[in-house]
């Protein structure tokens, strides 16, 4: 357009190149008013063609460029007409004229005012967070924006937050598809009655402006559409138009956001017809207006549609179109024939790589409603409009422009009936999109805004065909990928099925035309429309039948195939989404018996597609061997009517039911279903690879199963109730391949079958018949029975969370079924069977979520194996749920051992399916159930437990199911006489039990054992001597009987199908070769079913004669045979319980049972060992005991692995007091001994082979994030609140040295402080020791490890070799004796004085570096790493870079933060004492020893050590030297826990005890001075003056150095003589309520101000010196530390109240020192006394760090951030998070925030936690750990009202703060421990 306008203004230009467009700006105003004056007078026909002209001349498309180069290069140029001034120019004329004269914005608020807005309407586009209230909702797709959302009442209501995946749009304040209790407060007034009504000239100039501009904007789409080349519109055109054209639309965009009144005009303005024509019919002389006519034509020729000229329009066709549209007879004809391949356009497209596959079968056309493909007739703006939205591919500002006036009611039928009639024109440029992901997106975002209305949905149903439409669409759309079916017949198939391989299925390109079907399905009048049409059914059976037979799988049986198609995902996607779902909705509105007669239809025309499949694919009896298809979505639509109908409409079931030989053919391919799953899970299928293993595990996961898996079942079990049960089982058994070896014979030959396979295929058979037999889902079972068996059937498999639980329970796929995950039934019936379990927490395990674990009840009473074999996707799941009931049964106390798979009573079943339990009153059974029990008695190969499990419990079924029999009971023994045939008599299980079985003739290979016996001579005589003369009696009785059953009902139908049959059956089952080698053999059995149980009882159980009938002593047994006692148990249970209940049901039985255990059994027959059986035997015998010995092993590693990982990994449990001998060793040993973890030797530590501590060096900024108040900081959640980090311990010290280097000399500033307060190093161990020698080689070895580690190896980092803790370096142990230790400690008697000296001389003496050792190297290369460890701007403090002064400062540090961060992890103070894991774990004096070492290499010049100020008197100099050299700092501003380590490292290692206490009483006279000296600044002046007399008074009373009123006294006399209290009247005086002074308040704070100190101090002395801390009461800590230290006299009494100065102890006389001290602050305040008050006011009293506080309900963090900028960049972040520490807010992984390739994150990291950050992801709910440069996702302190967590907010429910997680994240941040306890690390390479 833009290019256009330009044009126009150019036209004009070269007629009148002097005319100025500021000319025109000026008039604009002017000629808008006049224009619209012109126009409100009655007769305005010379105003209205004014107007015409002017919008003519503004407004024309006509370009120059049009007569350029024709076709492309006319767009190329078009483009370069670039958006110039002049389409600026076009609209700011229309927003002139609308206005008519006044100013645009007040124009629009004007019309605003008129806005009855009764919906919101707001229209979003992908990745918007909204809502979604399923308890308001009447339609499932309903949503809500946030601000209504949350401006609604939605507490307690079944809501969740979610991402827009495709757009949407607000429905509140529309009740079609909400309801009205949920609308927000805005959209609640009922509009129309108070809004007042639009005067006409408010809009009047829209009327006129609007069509010429919507018509402009038409033609410039016209105009940019160039018919693409061969390869499809090239994307970059098209987008460069709609670049163009952003100005217009979004002009359009604003005029619909303006509100209902402009809406109604642009409604008139687009749906009006007439204006349509009058401009766009390319009539009339304008070349332009033609031209753009004709390139129109051509788009809608080139789209395959015709403009209908004269023909009739299509939708106003006569009425009997309605249902013959789709005339069913050509739909009938059409589908038998494969017409030729058709050319239509899309076609030629797909030719050129259509090459290569299969060449495509196509339909021919028959007589489908062709207009519904092809006639296209815009008759309106609108029309056109969408179609050009289409031909560009749904741009996203046409989209959301003709969404925003859906809330106009007139418009939204319009626009969808106008959607409807480009259904199919919006197929074909979806099937040729390469953009078809974010096209469909596009397409939902608009249909679903259309469809979920039921009222709307149903009238244009009625007036423009919407069902046809769909349907025909869709029929369309999957008929240009069909292929040949190779089912079956592969050469004469005529069967057709979609090809999953193409795109169209691989990508879901369906998926939008799908899921509108299925939205307007869910409509009931839509629904019920569709099932009364006939001809749709039709259409709609042919639509399913492409699905039918789809990704079939041919068993590979030679070599593994070379590459797996992994198709079967877009196989069962299309089978679910596009057959089961709309069956799932058609389904819900057949709930009543009204609704019968559609049930009556789908039925019908399903078994009609059914049979012509059979016939299309040339289907008899026999399957295709070695082929699988798991897609038979006709069967599964069959069966699910079935059910449907006999549960809900009361429909007789024969009634619908087909005739026999149907049944018989509907039945084979869900069984041989069933056998390859079968075959999969034995490993047949292995050479087809593991997608094989994948379908067979999708077939039954919870998303498939009720639309796959259960359908199939149900229809067996719906069969097996109506065909002949002999042929039934016998198929069974033959589809399963185990007939061969249903043989009485020990050895066998199967032909169909390997060896190997035979015993789990056989499980499979018999799991098969168990699930078929007990299996109720659609059978009788409630929807809440139903409900509840899965619910146990999930939690007895294992614990579930309840969102995997709702995840795992196949809910019915429709959304308006009813039972939605969630709902009411969902809850109650889940606190039914299940106990919550709370999340808990392993301090240093891993994250549980909030649990569901089945009640002992459900365990004892509801536990059914066979929904959880139905239900298993892996095999282990079984596994699992048997341990877990082994468990619970254990420990109830019910049974000790190995119990079986209890049998559960089942519901009873609906009457209609009564004849299923006829299978199990079939003499093949029994057959098959008796040769299984013999078989097993004998131990005959390839039987297992599990078989005999099976076979047991069939028989109790048959047991619990049996025919009532006691007209059988009277007849005489003579029963065996009467048996004609040779097996059973009759057909029922509880007669046929005690039937005796004598001789029983086998075809065996002539290598078996029975050939070699003779037979008995009475066989021949014996009427029950061989079933026929044919010799294998079972194996022929199994299939000859099958075939004798189908012959019957095949010759019932009809005669030649004899021809058919015959031939296939002869040679089936004789393999080619194998006969000669069978020889007849007859064995001897003797048994009943009775016997061989009763006999397995004693077998099992290993005892003779174990099975004693318990009716004999207690006859009631008999009666109520229901006994807990029987209910759990293994095998000798289960047979105890079956004999039991044969007894019960029949007086015979019962005798039989007695008669035989009265004869004494005889021994189990023995086996007839071959020595190759014998061999094997050994194997096994000896694999076993090997397999033990290894499980002895590893049991022994594991419980020793298992101690270890106690002592070493407990990060908060003191219990385990095992200490680790390196800090507390015996005293008898000479010498510290450590053990090396890897070569296992131990030994001392020695100068050349030193070793070394396991340790993490890892800077810490934890200490700088304390705080000086109680109350923590909160995480900001407005823009109000802010965090500024001014109170924390890092700043406030940062101030503080800034402030010393401001005034004093820096080297002596470096020593009156600490650093590392941001960024000290902290040094950790896990306590394990290794040779130094040892760890290089170790080293080494992980670095030729290709395996991918979490970690470094290049930076230094491993794993500690032992407990696998994360470790970055070594700490060597200083060698030396551990005994010498004793000897310093002693007392000694010298004087004070004597220490001072001997400290001073030691201190004097130079330390050189120990000689080159080993050792020396190692302690060197440590604090290289040591240093490493820390940014470079952590160590340098010092004003001249490269100071030694720094590294000194460094040093010492180090030891500060150490010990800081331990008082630290004790919890602040050392009340506790001595029993804390950091001790045992601590590596302080290995590190002392590093540091001392380095230390002493700086000797400080003995004039400015510190030692002397503290312990000489010096005479006092005025002047204070030359003034530019800066002073050195005054000992009272000196950091006095500084000082002591200072003096400490500077020692000759290892101390003496006496020479530190001597050191700490030094400090001690320093400190207590400091804090009188801080106490007097604090305090008015009449305090002082107050406190100044009162302690003179006592000046010379005997202890006066030790009263700390004579002491204050005295240092206010001193300090008064500067200047330092002159500044009064500053805010000083108010700091402290003066009443508040009392003699206890003043003890307390000298007490406060001294403990941090001794606090230190104490740590240090039981680091150096191995004693153990006193533990004590708060109040009393100080007095404990005291004496600890040694400051205390021993003498001291306790009676009078303690007081602090009592601890003093002066080495010179205090007044004097004290002078001395005072003097250098005196002279200091001369110049500067508001700094030299600040730094004598130390804030000693730091609170514990913490975490930022995080608001109860995340909610109100997500709606704060996610939509904040970041400050840097002012974006909305894609990631944004937020620094758990310091309450910063970053972008994750955004460039834009990039500096030097570090993102913002890991920038972050580095600054506010020197490399250790804590983030949480606003989008994702989550917490990221930052460590260094490696990353892990911590978890989320955020959980749902079940107790888990919502990870990326998936499932968007309310989520609430885990406060035990939030201190679990806490203490892993404070105590460092984030490395060992967090396991899955990876590298983030700076992008976080």
């Amino acid at each position: 357009m833009a290019a256009a306008a330009a044009a126009a203004v150019g036209g004009q230009q070269q007629s009148q190149p002097e005319l100025a467009a500021s000319g025109l700006a000026l008039d604009k105003a002017a000629t808008a008013a006049h224009l619209k004056a012109a126009l409100s007078r009655p007769d305005n026909r010379a105003g209205a063609e004014e107007l015409q002209a002017l919008l003519e001349r503004v407004l024309s498309a006509e370009r120059p460029l049009a007569t350029a180069a024709g076709g492309e290069d006319a767009a190329a140029a078009g483009g370069g007409g670039g958006p110039g001034a002049a389409e600026e120019e076009a609209l700011e004329w229309c927003k002139c004229l609308l206005a008519g004269g006044g100013g645009y914005d007040e124009f629009c608020a004007a019309v605003r005012a008129y806005d009855p807005a009764a919906l919101c309407g707001l229209v979003w586009t992908a990745n918007f967070v909204a809502y979604r209230c399923r308890t308001c909702g009447i339609s499932p797709c309903m949503s809500l924006c946030a601000e209504c959302f949350h401006q609604g009442d939605h507490t307690g209501h079944d809501f969740n937050m979610f991402r827009s995946q495709a757009g949407g749009a607000c429905d509140c304040g529309d009740s079609n598809v909400m309801r009205e209790s949920g609308f927000c407060k805005r959209h609640q007034i009922k509009s129309s009655s108070n809004i007042p009504c639009v005067p006409k000239d408010l809009l009047m100039m829209s009327e006129f402006v609007l069509p010429r501009f919507i018509f402009c904007l038409i033609q410039y789409l016209r105009e940019g559409y160039n018919e693409p080349a061969a390869d499809g519109p090239s994307e970059k055109d098209l987008n460069k138009v709609l670049q163009l054209l952003e100005p217009q639309i979004s002009f359009l965009e604003d005029l619909t956001k303006m509100g209902g009144a402009m809406r109604s005009v642009l409604t008139q303005v687009l749906t009006n017809q007439q204006n349509y024509k009058d401009l766009t019919s390319g009539l009339g002389e304008n070349a332009c207006a033609k031209k753009s006519h004709e390139k129109y034509l051509i788009a809608l020729k080139s789209s395959g549609l015709t403009y209908p000229e004269d023909k009739l329009v299509y939708g106003v066709q006569e009425p009997s179109a309605g249902t013959s549209s789709l005339a069913v007879q050509g739909f009938v004809g059409a589908t038998g024939t494969l017409g030729q391949v058709d050319s239509s356009d899309e076609d030629d497209q797909d030719g050129s790589q259509g090459l290569g596959k299969r060449k495509r079968v196509k339909l021919s056309s028959g007589t489908k409603d062709q207009s519904i493909m092809d006639v296209l007739k815009h008759k309106s703006f609108l029309e056109e409009l969408l179609f050009w939205t289409i031909k560009y591919e749904f741009p996203q500002k046409m989209v959301t422009f003709l969404l925003n006036m859906l809330p106009d009611q007139e418009y939204k039928v319009a626009f969808t009936k106008t959607f409807v009639q480009h259904y199919a024109f919006i197929m074909k440029t979806l099937k040729k999109s390469h953009e078809s992901d974010t096209m469909s997106n596009r397409i939902v975002h608009i249909s679903v805004q259309l469809f979920s209305n039921e009222e709307l949905a149903r009238q244009v149903t009625e007036e423009c065909q919407l069902l046809d439409i769909m349907v025909t669409v869709l029929l369309y759309m999957m008929e240009s990928c069909l292929i040949k079916s190779e089912l079956q017949d592969e050469e004469n198939s005529l069967h057709v099925v979609v090809n999953c391989g193409e795109a169209l299925l691989k990508n879901n390109t369906y998926w939008p035309l799908v899921s509108d079907f299925i939205n307007i399905l869910s409509h009931q009048s839509v629904a019920k429309r569709f099932l009364e049409d006939h001809g749709l059914l039709v259409t709609w059976m042919n639509f399913v039948s492409f699905f039918q037979g789809m990704n079939l799988n041919k068993r590979e049986l030679n070599e593994h195939v070379e590459f797996e198609s992994q198709t079967y995902y877009a196989a069962f996607a299309a089978e679910l989404e596009a057959c089961a779902q709309p069956m799932w909705g058609l389904l819900s509105h057949c709930k009543v018996r009204e609704t019968q007669e559609y049930t009556r239809n789908v039925v019908r025309y399903c078994l009609e597609a059914l049979q012509d499949w059979f016939d299309a694919i040339n289907f008899v009896d026999e399957p295709a061997p070695n082929q699988v298809t798991f897609h038979l979505p006709l069967h599964r639509y069959y069966a699910m009517f079935l059910s449907k109908a006999v549960k809900c409409q009361e429909l007789d079931l024969d009634s619908i039911l087909p005739d026999q030989e149907m049944l018989m053919k509907l039945m084979i391919h869900p069984l041989q279903i069933q056998a390859s799953l079968a075959e999969i899970h034995s490993n047949m299928w292995v050479r087809n690879g593991l997608q094989i293993k994948g379908q067979a595990m999708t077939y039954v996961q919870s998303h498939f199963c009720n639309s796959m898996i259960d359908p199939d079942i149900y229809l067996l079990q719906v069969c097996a109730s109506r065909l002949d049960p002999d042929y039934f089982i016998s198929s069974v058994f033959e589809r399963f391949k185990v007939v061969d070896l249903l043989t009485m014979a020990s050895q066998h030959q199967n032909t169909v079958l390997d060896a190997e396979h035979e015993r789990s295929m056989l499980e499979g058979a018999l799991t098969f018949l168990v699930i078929l037999l007990s299996l109720r889902l659609h059978l009788g079972m409630s929807d809440d029975e139903i409900l509840r068996a899965e619910m146990v059937a999930q939690l007895c498999m294992n614990d579930r969370t309840h969102s995997s639980l709702l995840d795992l329970i196949p809910e019915n796929p429709n959304p308006k079924s009813g039972i939605i995950p969630g709902s009411y039934s969902f809850e109650s019936v889940l606190s039914a069977v299940a106990d919550f379990k709370a999340p808990v927490f392993e301090p240093g395990g891993s994250m549980q979520q909030g649990m569901y674990t089945p009640k002992a009840e459900v365990w004892d009473q509801e536990f059914d194996p066979v929904m959880v074999i139905l239900r298993t996707v892996y095999r282990r799941d079984v596994q699992s749920a048997m341990d877990r009931y082994t468990a619970f049964l254990k420990q109830s106390g019910k049974f000790p051992g190995n119990p079986w798979p209890p049998y559960k009573k089942r519901t009873s079943l609906h009457p209609s399916y009564k004849g299923l339990m006829r299978l199990l009153h079939c003499k093949t059974l029994h057959i098959v159930l008796f040769t299984l029990l013999y078989k097993i008695l004998m131990d005959h190969q390839n039987l297992s437990e599990h078989v005999l499990c099976m076979v047991l419990y069939l028989i109790e079924l048959g047991l619990e199911n049996s025919a009532d029999e006691d007209s059988d009971e009277e007849v005489s023994m003579g029963g065996p006489e009467r048996c004609h045939d040779s097996w059973f008599p009759g057909s029922n299980l509880v007669s046929n039990m005690r039937h005796f079985i004598n001789y029983v003739r086998v075809r065996v290979p002539e290598t078996a054992p029975e050939v070699k016996r003779d037979s008995p001579a009475s066989t021949s005589s014996d009427n029950l001597g061989s079933l026929h003369n044919s010799g294998t009696a079972q194996v022929f009785s199994l299939v000859a009987e099958r075939r004798k059953k189908f012959q019957e009902i095949i010759n019932r139908s009809s005669s030649e199908a004899n021809q058919v049959v015959r031939p296939k059956t002869s040679n089936k089952w004789s393999a080619p070769g194998s006969a000669p080698q069978l020889t007849t053999a007859i064995l001897e059995i003797k048994e009943s079913i009775l016997s061989l149980l009763i006999k397995l009882h004693h077998k099992l159980s290993g005892k003779q004669n174990s099975y004693y009938p318990p009716w004999l002593d207690d006859i009631e047994i008999l009666i109520q045979p229901e006994i807990p006692k029987y209910s759990h148990g293994d095998g000798i249970t289960a047979v105890e319980r079956i004999l039991l209940k044969a007894a019960s049901q029949s007086r015979m039985n019962k005798r039989i049972i007695e008669e035989i255990c009265r004869k004494v059994t005889p021994p189990v027959p023995p086996k007839k060992v071959t020595t190759a059986e014998k061999k094997t035997l050994d194997k096994e015998e000896r694999r076993q005991k090997a397999r033990e010995r290894q499980q002895k092993l590893l049991a022994e590693f594991a419980s020793r692995q298992k101690s270890f990982m106690e002592t070493a990994m407990d990060v908060d449990s003191p219990e385990n007091d095992m200490p680790m001998d390196i800090t507390t060793a015996e005293p008898q040993v000479s010498e510290a001994v450590y053990d090396c973890v890897i070569c296992g030797q131990s030994g001392p530590s020695s100068e050349d082979r030193p070793t070394g501590l396991v340790v993490l060096l890892q800077a810490s900024s934890v200490l700088g994030q304390c705080r000086d108040n109680v109350e923590p900081k909160k995480l900001p959640i407005t823009e109000e609140e802010q965090i500024y980090p001014w109170d924390t311990c890092a700043a406030v010290h940062d101030v503080r040295l800034s402030l010393l280097q401001r005034y004093f000399k820096d080297s002596s500033c470096l020593l009156a402080v600490s650093i590392g307060w941001e960024g000290g190093v902290y040094v950790q161990t896990c306590g394990h020791t290794l040779h130094i020698d040892c760890h290089k080689s170790y080293m080494e070895s992980l670095r030729n490890d290709q395996v991918l580690q979490g970690f470094s190896v290049d930076k230094g980092e491993f794993t500690c070799p032992l407990c696998r803790q994360f470790a970055n370096s070594v700490l060597p142990c200083y060698p030396g004796s551990n005994v010498e230790s004793n000897l310093w400690q002693r007392p000694s008697n010298k004087s004070i004085q004597d220490l001072i000296k001997e400290v001073e001389e030691l201190q004097g003496r130079p330390g050189a570096f120990p000689s080159e050792t080993n050792l020396s190297k190692e302690m060197e290369s440590v604090m290289k790493d040591i240093k490493n460890t820390t940014q470079k701007k952590y160590r340098d403090y010092s004003k001249t870079p490269g100071s030694p002064d720094n590294d000194f400062l460094f040093m010492y540090s180090v030891a500060r933060t150490n010990l800081e961060l331990e008082l630290i992890h004790r919890g602040g103070n050392l009340c506790s004492g001595g029993a804390s894991t950091a001790g045992k774990r601590s590596c302080l004096n290995q590190l002392f020893h590093v540091l001392a070492l380095h230390m002493r290499l700086y000797s400080i010049d003995s004039e400015y050590n510190p030692w002397r100020k503290l312990t000489q008197l010096e005479e006092m100099n005025p002047q204070l030297g030359n003034e530019e050299q800066q002073p050195e700092v005054p000992i009272l501003y000196h950091d006095v826990t500084s000082l002591l380590l200072i003096q400490i490292l500077m020692m000759p290692q290892p101390l003496r005890k006496d020479h530190f206490t001597c050191i700490v009483k030094v400090l001690f006279t320093l400190l207590y001075t400091q804090a009188l000296v801080a106490l007097s600044v604090k305090c008015s002046e009449e305090d002082r003056s107050a406190w100044k007399h009162e302690g003179a008074l006592k000046k010379n009373t005997c202890d006066a150095e030790k009263s700390y009123e004579v002491l204050l006294s005295f240092v206010i006399s001193e300090l008064s003589k500067g200047k330092l209290y002159h500044e009064e009247g500053t805010q000083e005086c108010a700091m402290v309520n003066p009443t508040a002074w009392s003699p206890e308040f003043m003890e307390k704070y000298l007490q406060d101000f001294c403990l941090p100190f001794l606090r230190i101090t104490s740590l240090l002395q039981h680091h150096l010196f191995g004693e153990d801390l006193p533990s004590c009461q708060e109040e009393e800590e100080f007095s404990v530390l005291a004496s600890c230290l040694g400051l205390l006299p021993t003498f001291y009494q306790t009676e009078h109240p303690f007081v602090s100065a009592s601890c003093l102890d002066w080495p010179v006389p205090a007044y004097d020192i004290i002078t001395q001290w005072c003097f250098e602050i005196k002279s200091f305040t001369e110049r500067h006394a508001e700094q030299g008050k600040a730094l004598l006011i130390q804030e000693s009293k730091w609170k514990l760090p913490h975490l930022l506080q995080l608001p109860e309900n995340y909610n109100t963090i997500f709606q704060y951030y996610h939509r904040k900028t970041c400050s840097v960049c002012t974006k909305v972040p894609k990631d944004p998070a937020v620094c758990l520490v310091c309450g910063t807010f970053v972008c994750l992984k955004g460039s834009c925030c990039k500096q030097q390739s570090y993102c913002e994150c890991v920038l972050h990291s580095q600054n506010c936690g020197a490399g250790t950050g804590i983030f949480l992801l606003i989008n994702a709910s989550v917490i990221i750990i930052i460590r260094g440069h490696r990353f892990c996702l911590w978890g989320s302190v955020y959980l749902d009202a079940h107790g888990e967590e919502d990870r990326d907010l998936r499932r968007g429910k309310p989520l609430y703060i885990c406060k035990e997680r939030y201190k679990v994240l806490e203490q892993q941040w404070i105590s460092h421990t984030f490395d060992h306890i967090n396991k899955r690390w990876g590298p983030h390479y700076n992008a976080l």
